[in-house]
């Protein structure tokens, strides 16, 4: 489990971010930064190197290698601390708060600012790097790829759906974005996979969650990784968040892709409400409706 990196912020001073920065770009060109790169890349002089690789060593926030030649790199606490400081200069966040979701591809804290919103590290790559590079088209095509980059364009892929759908489509308001990190509104309500629905709201929020994929569409974005763990359902309605595998409507699979959204949120209510949805639904023609905007009701397309 990646370690909260927030209680060490205090300790660090500028130089220890020069450092930081410095290794941070020499990974664009390889996994390991030379030792000898590390002056001209951070700004600091060669005894200051030494002194800062000593203190961010003691708080893992760099590793080091010493086959072939004396290397450095990145841990994640090490980006996460450069993303943090980042945000804390602009004044987006004053304060760090408790976890509130851990998972393979993210880890989301509560952070203060004027009020309490959600700050999402993207993980993608840093354990399960050879299967997002195949599968993630933002990667496929690079040859040196580090799992800093992965995560980085993650990052930006989802920040930049959100800022095109919000508030047109029920998605957390984005606030801030500085590298494999950002800054959003707080989910409001439970992820659906949790939430126990009475028999008379399942139809009425399958409904809700379709007319969403559909305004999604209009804005110009397919979800492409629909499911009960993406969907958050409160008070107001529900929330559609996790964007950053969408694709935009113009993009080669943009229609097989909405297909498998509408099939996949489809399956779930009829595998854990059975009695209250309908034996069979047409998804070829429900996923029609939703790319033409002409999506009302889940029934409308009972077989």
């Amino acid at each position: 489990m990646v370690r909260n990196v927030a209680g060490v912020m205090a300790e660090l001073e500028p130089e220890d971010f020069y450092l930081l920065s410095g290794v941070e770009q020499g990974m664009r060109f390889s996994e390991w930064v030379n030792r000898e790169k590390l002056p001209k890349n951070s700004g600091l002089s060669a005894e200051e190197v030494d002194y800062r690789i000593d203190r961010c060593m003691t708080r893992e926030l760099v590793e080091r290698k010493t086959i072939q030649y004396e290397g450095y790199k990145l841990t994640v606490e090490g980006y996460d601390a450069l993303a943090l400081r980042t945000f804390a200069q602009r004044d987006t966040i004053q304060g760090f708060g408790a976890p509130l979701g851990v998972g393979k591809e993210s880890d989301v804290f509560e952070v203060q600012s004027f009020k309490p919103l959600a700050l999402k590290f993207h993980r993608e790559g840093y354990t399960n790097f050879r299967e997002v590079r195949r599968e993630r088209d933002y990667t496929s095509e690079n040859h040196h790829v580090s799992w800093l980059y992965t995560a980085r364009k993650a990052a930006e892929r989802e920040y930049e759906a959100l800022e095109t759908l919000f508030p047109q489509v029920s998605v957390p308001r984005p606030v801030d974005h500085n590298r494999h990190a950002i800054i959003m509104a707080k989910l409001d309500g439970v992820e659906l996979a949790k939430a126990k629905l009475e028999s008379e709201q399942v139809t009425g929020v399958l409904d809700l969650i379709l007319s969403e994929m559909a305004d999604a569409y209009e804005a110009g974005y397919v979800h492409a990784d629909m499911s009960e763990y993406n969907v958050a359902v409160g008070e107001r309605g529900i929330t559609v968040f996790d964007w950053p595998q969408a694709v935009p409507t113009d993009h080669d699979n943009a229609r097989e892709l909405l297909a498998r959204d509408a099939k996949n949120i489809v399956g779930y209510f009829r595998r854990k409400y059975p009695a209250e949805m309908p034996d069979d639904v047409d998804i070829d023609a429900l996923s029609d409706a939703i790319a033409e905007n002409e999506f009302e009701r889940i029934g409308a397309f009972a077989v």
